[in-house]
């Protein structure tokens, strides 16, 4: 009667486990569904468009996540530009920490330009987004290294 009890008491652990396994495989499916920052490539620029269908900021407005890889000592510039909204740009660490943000360049004018120097290797997330609390449209992104001539920045 114990070896019963035994095999009952292993199969009912086993199927237990494997009832909490399929609903915890969905659950991170789900996930990478939810949050999937689009690849970003050093020094190429990329064409998107910002819609109500993007990530809520919790402020009433909606942004579009990057993710791109960087080196201890990477000095970037981030250069964001839009004709149909006030842009904003965010540089945030792995950790979810804001490196950086800019919401208008040197030039005055609606377009957002960030430099940042990079102290620790790893993927950052680049963050565009419009100023205040509506607007999307097309706009252009481009991370771009900033390398030293002759040694020198």
């Amino acid at each position: 009667m114990t070896g019963k009890y035994i095999y009952g008491w292993f199969y009912s652990v086993l199927f237990g486990f494997i009832v909490l396994a399929i609903p915890l495989k969905s659950t991170i499916s789900l996930a990478e569904k939810l949050y999937n920052p689009i690849p970003l490539t050093p020094n190429t620029e990329v064409n998107d468009t910002l819609t109500d269908g993007d990530i809520p900021t919790g402020e009433g407005g909606f942004s579009k996540d990057y993710v791109i890889q960087l080196e201890k000592g990477d000095q970037v510039s981030i250069d964001l530009k839009s004709e149909d909204f006030d842009s904003l740009v965010i540089l945030l660490g792995a950790d979810g920490s804001t490196i950086g943000e800019n919401d208008d360049g040197p030039d005055g004018g609606t377009n957002s330009l960030l430099f940042s120097r990079i102290t620790e290797g790893g993927k950052y997330i680049v963050r565009v987004r419009a100023f205040g609390e509506t607007g999307g449209g097309k706009f252009k992104v481009k991370v771009t290294r900033l390398r030293p001539v002759d040694g020198k920045l």
